[in-house]
């Protein structure tokens, strides 16, 4: 799943009675953030509020990444800040990792390393408040056993980093697929999907508050499958009838598009082996449906995505491209992308980038290879290529990537596209910033429009990523 920057959350639900209060920072990706959402709702219900101001929390949760080093380091700099606060202005305050970061470095935080109070797994977040408990009896807590079936739809989140118009629905936990490279599996363990009625409750009460646009989301979101509970290899063992009802992807995204048609609707990550026809065809039918689609390749060479144990070769991928521009032609393609895996040769690297070519991403998330302990590639390969070599791969996939994001940004030009406001632009407090069904963001004078209505603009002019033009007039989405 694509990362996602780190952001401070906002004081929205406030309790009176409540007189603890919860700062909490989110890093890594959007699960992460949702994550935090449900972190929030439970403590709310236990006594605390929300608070940007760290140096006044009782209680502060960093919710981690450990898909690279680098996110490690820098949450590691974060807890460093934390307890710097508490030692010299808040000695009462407890600090807590919560996430894959934490799952995975339990024992050095705890007893190594001694810089948090308590440590908790992406699974077992409804045990805060007893292992708050603990703390609060001088007792170091932890708990981060992976869960075979919580999903946490039974909880109504605390929206904390929010423009008011869009929100996160999650729809599934964990992950199935062993790519070689990632830690995911083992932090959030095997899939399980949310019963649909509950996605479909959450999407409403968003809708009566006010949100226009929610992104579904998942690990892998094209594998949601529902039946009536449990782990997707139990699926074989299911009854008839439990088959005849079961809930998939795309009927699930077409429940959501019928139910919510003034709601816009994303979703992400997709996997390539899971991402059916039938998903297109849903996305094509609805128009509140977003034309974009993420897309992870990871590599262009059939030998690195074989040794990645990814499910898909070079050739099954091309063909999935086609299909999406046959059947969505206006569809944007993003994607992920590694740079210097273990063997990776020259001409490995060549075939990412023809196949960069192939497909002109629209944008994308590129990082250099970064080896994960407890994975099958820190484990059982070596990281033969040269740091060097990582960084001159990852520049020059760094360097098409805006070439291709360019000539899809100058698509536009001329056009008159549908954008949802969702805050002021950064660089002028005269324009707007929104994201078109392609989530391409586009800028554009404020005049008498505002933030949560949908705006058709004229595109006048772009940039690599941005796409600049005028209002003509609202949408029919509003």
């Amino acid at each position: 799943m694509n990362e996602t920057k780190q952001g401070e959350s906002l004081v929205l639900n406030q309790k009176p009675e409540n007189t603890k209060k919860l700062f909490i920072e989110s890093y890594g990706c959007a699960m992460n953030f949702s994550d935090s959402e449900v972190v929030a709702s439970i403590l709310f219900e236990n006594g605390f509020n929300t608070t940007q101001i760290l140096e006044e929390a009782d209680l502060v949760l960093v919710n981690t990444c450990s898909i690279r080093d680098k996110a490690e380091q820098t949450i590691r700099k974060r807890l460093q800040k934390y307890n710097a606060v508490k030692r010299d202005v808040n000695p009462k305050m407890k600090v807590g990792v919560l996430g894959c970061m934490a799952e995975r470095l339990k024992d050095k935080f705890l007893e190594e390393e001694k810089i948090v109070d308590l440590v908790v797994g992406p699974d077992a977040y409804k045990d805060l408040p007893n292992l708050l408990q603990e703390v609060e009896e001088g007792r170091d807590a932890i708990n981060v056993i992976l869960s075979k079936d919580e999903t946490y739809g039974d909880i109504s989140p605390v929206r904390l980093m929010t423009n008011g118009v869009s929100a996160l629905v999650s729809i599934t936990r964990g992950c199935d697929n062993m790519c070689t490279f990632c830690v995911v599996p083992f932090t959030r363990g095997r899939e399980r999907s949310r019963e649909p009625q509950s996605i479909l409750k959450e999407i409403e009460d968003l809708w009566k508050t006010g949100y226009k646009e929610i992104t579904l989301l998942g690990q892998n979101v094209d594998s949601y499958l529902w039946y009536g509970g449990g782990l997707k290899k139990d699926f074989g063992n299911a009854s008839e009838m439990q088959k005849a009802t079961a809930v998939d992807f795309d009927q699930l995204l077409e429940m959501v598009a019928v139910n919510f048609p003034k709601m816009r609707i994303r979703f992400s990550t997709s996997n390539p082996q899971d991402m059916h026809l039938s998903i297109l065809q849903v996305i094509a039918k609805y128009p509140n449906i977003c034309k974009h689609i993420h897309l992870p390749v990871q590599s262009g060479s059939n030998r690195i995505l074989a040794a990645m144990n990814r499910l898909h070769t070079r050739e099954e991928y091309m063909k999935l491209i086609d299909n999406i521009r046959n059947t969505i032609p206006e569809c944007s393609i993003t994607q992920d992308m590694i740079a210097g895996f273990p063997t990776e040769t020259e001409a490995d690297h060549q075939d990412t980038l023809s196949l960069m070519d192939y497909v002109k991403y629209d944008f994308g998330y590129m990082y250099s290879y970064s080896e994960r302990p407890g994975t099958l590639a820190g484990r059982k390969m070596e990281d033969d290529v040269l740091e060097t070599t990582k960084l001159r791969r990852l520049q020059e996939i760094v360097d098409k990537q805006r070439k291709h994001s360019a000539f899809r940004t100058k698509e536009f030009v001329g056009k008159t596209v549908e954008i949802l406001i969702e805050k002021e632009s950064k660089k002028s407090d005269q324009d707007w910033s929104g994201r078109n069904s392609q989530s391409i963001t586009a800028v554009f004078p404020k005049e008498n429009y505002k933030i949560g209505e949908f705006v058709n603009v004229k595109i006048t002019d772009c940039t690599s990523g941005t796409l600049i033009g005028e209002a003509v007039g609202y949408s029919e989405m509003n």
